[in-house]
């Protein structure tokens, strides 16, 4: 029988146990981010090249929309963004979009009557879901009220009543830019 010992210090094992201790939870914490990102970007389709595609894309989110949209419109995003924009900016990274690589292109606009938001299901043609489409891919968009004093807000389906972002108050404001 053989039998090899090594001696070592206390301190050399407490470091030891240490750096393992660290580099699995860097491993951890990489793996888990990563993981978010992968199901989170799997999740969402963002394809939009036919009617069907749009309204699966809404309908992902919860929204019940009409069929038919209101407006389909050809919007230029500004080469640069004033702060308005960058406001809708904002909103759009909020949900994992950015238009800021559209700056000075064409997408086009596609306008839907919202028919399920919360405390307006009875009031046909005051809450809209725009969704701005690039190549057949959604590369932004917004559900937002007509009403004066009314809200914009990302995809997400409220959770209440109130819209968690209110970013404009005047949407007539925020669609105004959006066409220049």
């Amino acid at each position: 029988m053989f039998v090899y010992s090594v001696r070592s210090s206390k301190l050399k094992m407490v470091a030891l146990i240490a750096v393992i201790v660290a580099a699995a939870l860097a491993l951890f914490s990489l793996l888990r981010s990563h993981h978010q990102e992968t199901a989170k970007s799997a999740v969402i389709r963002l394809s939009a090249s036919n009617a069907a595609e749009r309204l699966a894309f809404l309908s992902q989110f919860g929204w019940e929309v009409s069929e038919d949209p209101i407006e389909v419109s050809e919007v230029i995003i500004p080469a640069e963004f004033d702060e308005t924009y960058e406001k809708y900016n904002g909103v759009q990274k909020e949900q994992d979009m950015d238009l800021k690589p559209f700056a000075g292109s064409r997408v086009k606009r596609w306008t839907y009557e919202v028919l399920n938001y919360p405390g307006y299901e009875n009031q046909p043609g005051v809450v809209q879901a725009n969704l701005l489409v690039s190549d057949g891919k959604v590369v932004g968009g917004d559900v937002c009220s007509l009403e004066l004093g009314g809200f914009l807000h990302g995809f997400d389906f409220p959770t209440d009543k109130v819209p968690a972002t209110t970013v404009v108050a005047d949407t007539q404001a925020t669609t105004a830019a959006a066409e220049s």
